[in-house]
């Protein structure tokens, strides 16, 4: 009877785990992995499934999570330093200073004119002059959500793109100090002594943090060597400092963790160090962050506020005008021709990381109510995706004004100048069933290019170098390169076998090909498989991220030598990836088979345009002045995978062009056409990736890859 006492007397299981902060963290964990893939599934951007999740699971739908819990501020208040701190960090300094000028030229267009309107806004629906401009300023800043399109259209370079780009650093600052202002005014008495010592306290900090930050970041990464662990607590350090010193000063944390991103930028560059950073907050703080905002999403209320939703329709009409204007005004001041105009107005028109980040801020300060926040939230999602979806149909017309260096050098022999080291392929060797059709590709390329391959052999690295394992390992690996000199031999071409000792496959790679100043990699398919793989990627992954040179993944199906029909779709007329061109190009010259383009146009494209679009592509190839010219195909069809697959089916070789964006650490984002095209594509393939571009992104990477992929594909 006792021990049915005591078991009476216990709590229910129920009101134990609700006592447990572990089990709210454990449901955002649920949230975080499987949220988003359903989502981007559906052809949704993953952000908007966090915060879907968060009205459902918040207050006012299930109740589950509770948004003043302090585990819940915590992690908010992280995730919302982490948006802020990888904005700063993922902005391009040398593109700023390339066109400074211009930048901040076009910086005060799209700056000042959201300003104005949004505080013309906010006084219409009866905010105070310091709300209301502080709503101005909300318009004033942009997130370059399009650029992972733009770097893969080609157009990065173009004059119109740079000057955007550069101008986010004026407009994120400037939004981020109007905050600052207008939040200290709001909980504080406010004179004008008090004004000018708060603006007097800004700029110290702000080049305490700039120089002192730089400086000393660049010398802890250059006395710290290779070591990631201590570069990476230096960053986090840096963040952490910053955000508290700018509430010393009595400014908002984040104005600090958006001037410490900018203070590291240069130290941390993009090696892995960035990516380890990005990545906890991309996994983590970050999508927290979006749960926690959509906890404040009152949806019933929303919708039954005639109020609430006027007040919305004027904030996204009165965005998308405002960003437009200061577009124009660029066009008229700098004479930009209508694509590049309508290029800035849409790449600057997507409001996430900045204007959320601040919105928060100001709503949790008391300064802007329930409704300007959810009105924020719908501006977000329809930016989102009305602006990449606009770069996509006006970014195809831009020209490059700087010239582009080609990165996949053509055969030494064609080149007017002459090259002091030859063509050097590197092929990395480890699976004995496909080593022959891999040394035959490359063989064939260097032949033709008169060139050498490189046979590389990595052996996993271990503490003791006496370790039967690594000495294994060593033997397995000379086989290996001793049937590839034999193979080599047979076909008459330069090898130089190497094998490596290194930590990893990928690293081994990555590193061999750069010290052997590697003009291309070759590499068989590597498809994934387990859990390790679909969380960080496989080998090949890794490589094609790392790597100085192009990657040219290939899975044969034959031998190279019987190639004689090679089919090269090419999406983008105007600035096309002409690397794929080359690369079949030198292979259909070593086996005299022939290359044909093909281009896939909507069914109801008329004639003229059809027309139209093989003349450019004939004058896009006869600028190559290749001695075989490629043939030619325009197919009208409604679904580009089921042409290219069609087309296919002729053919012994299809080589797709694969532009590298980063999903997380090991994984690359790859779009629905191309995964298509390599599970149902019969003959062999070859997808050739470019070397490592910068991306510009402030928002979770996940979630820039799948607004870009929803709104078109790569191929």
């Amino acid at each position: 009877m006792e021990l049915i006492s005591q078991l009476l007397a216990l709590e229910p299981a129920t009101q134990v785990l609700g006592k447990e902060p572990i089990v709210p963290f454990a449901i955002l964990l649920v949230v975080i992995l499987i949220v988003p893939i359903l989502f981007e599934r559906l052809k949704l951007p993953g952000l908007v499934g966090l915060l879907a999740a968060g009205v459902v699971l918040g207050p006012y739908g299930w109740n589950i999570l509770n948004t003043n819990s302090p585990m819940m501020n915590l992690l908010s208040d992280i995730g919302l330093i982490y948006l802020m701190f990888v904005a700063g960090l993922e902005v391009d300094i040398e593109q700023f200073r390339s066109y400074r000028n211009r930048s901040l030229g076009f910086g005060i267009f799209t700056f000042s004119v959201p300003l104005l309107v949004g505080t013309f806004v906010g006084r219409i629906f009866g905010f105070d002059w310091n709300a209301s401009i502080l709503i101005g300023s909300l318009f004033a800043s942009h997130t370059l959500l399009a650029y992972p399109m733009i770097s893969r259209m080609g157009v990065v370079n173009n004059e119109a793109v740079i000057v955007t780009i550069g101008a986010t650093i004026f407009t994120d600052v400037g939004a981020l100090l109007v905050l600052a202002v207008c939040v200290a005014i709001h909980t504080g008495e406010f004179s004008l002594w008090q004004l000018i010592t708060l603006l007097n306290s800004l700029i110290i900090y702000s080049l305490v943090v700039l120089l002192g930050f730089d400086w000393a970041g660049k010398e802890f990464f250059r006395r710290s060597g290779d070591d990631e662990g201590n570069q990476f607590l230096f960053v986090l350090i840096s963040v952490f400092l910053a955000s508290v010193g700018a509430q010393l000063i009595g400014i908002e944390k984040i104005v600090g963790a958006f001037l410490a991103g900018l203070a590291v930028n240069e130290a941390v560059g993009n090696g892995p160090v960035k990516e380890k950073v990005v990545f906890v907050g991309n996994v983590l703080f970050i999508p927290i962050f979006f749960v926690d905002l959509g906890l404040l999403i009152d949806v019933p209320a929303f919708v039954k506020s005639a109020g609430t939703i006027k007040l919305t329709l004027f904030i996204v009409v009165g965005l998308i005008v405002s960003k437009f204007l200061a577009a124009l005004l660029a066009k008229l001041i700098y004479r930009y021709n209508w694509q590049e105009t309508l290029t800035m107005w849409s790449l600057s028109m997507p409001q996430v990381g900045a204007t959320l980040a601040a919105t928060l801020v100001g709503y949790r300060a008391g300064l802007l109510t329930i409704d300007v926040l959810n009105g924020v939230i719908v501006l977000m999602l329809v930016t989102s995706t009305l602006g990449p979806l606009v770069t996509s149909k006006v970014a195809v017309g831009l020209t490059n004004r700087q010239a582009s260096t080609e990165r996949f050098n053509y055969p030494p022999e064609r080149n007017s100048q002459k090259t002091d080291s030859p063509f050097t392929i590197v092929v990395p060797v480890y699976n004995p069933q496909t080593q022959q059709y891999l040394i035959e590709m490359a063989s064939l390329l260097a032949r033709q290019s008169q060139g050498r391959i490189v046979p590389l052999a990595i052996a996993t690295a271990f503490a003791h170098m006496d370790a039967p394992q690594l000495e294994a390992s060593v033997q397995r690996s000379e086989r290996l390169l001793a049937k590839a000199l034999a193979f080599s031999r047979v076909l008459e071409v330069e090898a130089e076998p190497l094998l490596r000792i290194d930590d990893a496959f990928a690293q081994g790679i990555s590193r061999a090909s750069r010290e052997q100043n590697a003009n291309l990699i070759v590499m068989g398919w590597g498809k994934r498989t387990g859990l390790k793989a679909r969380l960080f990627g496989n080998v090949i992954d890794n490589v094609l991220w790392a790597s100085h040179c192009p990657v040219a993944v290939t899975r044969l199906v034959e031998s190279p030598k019987k190639i004689q029909r090679i089919l090269v779709p090419v999406e983008n007329l105007t600035t096309p990836t002409l690397e794929p061109v080359k690369f079949a190009q030198i292979l259909a010259e070593a086996n005299q088979a022939q290359v044909t383009l093909l281009n896939v146009c909507e069914r109801r494209t008329s004639s003229s345009k059809i027309a139209w679009r093989r003349s450019q592509l004939s004058l896009i190839i006869s600028k190559l002045a290749l001695p075989n010219p490629p043939e030619i195909q325009i197919l009208a069809h409604e679904n580009v995978a089921q042409a290219i697959l069609q087309a296919a089916r002729l053919y012994d070789l299809v080589v797709l062009p694969f532009i590298r964006s980063r999903t997380s650490p090991g994984g690359l984002a790859i779009s629905d056409v191309t995964t298509q095209l390599a599970r149902q594509l019969t003959c062999s393939i070859v997808m050739l990736g470019e070397p490592q571009q910068k991306q510009t992104s402030i928002l979770p990477e996940g979630v820039t890859s799948a607004t870009a992929t929803m709104s078109e594909g790569i191929i």
